[in-house]
């Protein structure tokens, strides 16, 4: 009997261009390496953002019925909460990012179609942050959600 033969692992043009079987040459940065810890340490510091944003939402918060207008505008009223959340998204976003990235750079066969898929990854990433960004902090608890006449006057 004889043993099948396994294909070798399929590479990028640039993986194969390094010399010395991909190892880093000087003047390279070790983007993929930062990028791996990145995945790591943003991974539990979601946890620990995520359990605690949820925590304080349903537990102490008086649970799913609690979660209305009235409750995001007292919690946001507090920098602690606005930064907390802003944490999360911006770790949310770009740990997806990079999940992503990663994804794109193993399936995405064309160089072409690698650049466009990552720009388009890249500027929905941006727009979402950004508007993420803008709503926790520019959120005013004083505008009543059904019309743009003030309500804390």
């Amino acid at each position: 009997m004889t043993t099948p033969e396994i294909a070798q692992p399929r590479s990028s043009s640039r993986a194969r261009s390094l010399k010395g079987g991909g190892r880093n040459r000087s003047g390279q940065t070790n983007f993929e390496l930062y990028s791996w810890l990145f995945m790591r340490l943003s991974g539990l510091a979601l946890v620990v953002l995520v359990l605690g944003h949820l925590f304080v939402n349903l537990m102490l918060g008086g649970g799913i019925t609690a979660l209305d207008f009235g409750f995001v505008a007292g919690k946001w009223a507090n920098p602690l909460w606005q930064v907390w959340d802003l944490l999360m998204l911006w770790l949310a976003m770009l740990h997806g990012t990079n999940g992503l990235r990663t994804i794109i750079n193993d399936y995405a066969e064309k160089d072409q179609t690698r650049f466009w898929l990552k720009s388009l990854l890249i500027t929905a990433t941006i727009v979402i942050v950004v508007l993420g960004t803008l709503v926790i902090f520019t959120f005013d608890p004083c505008l009543d959600p059904s019309s743009t006449l003030s309500v804390c006057k």
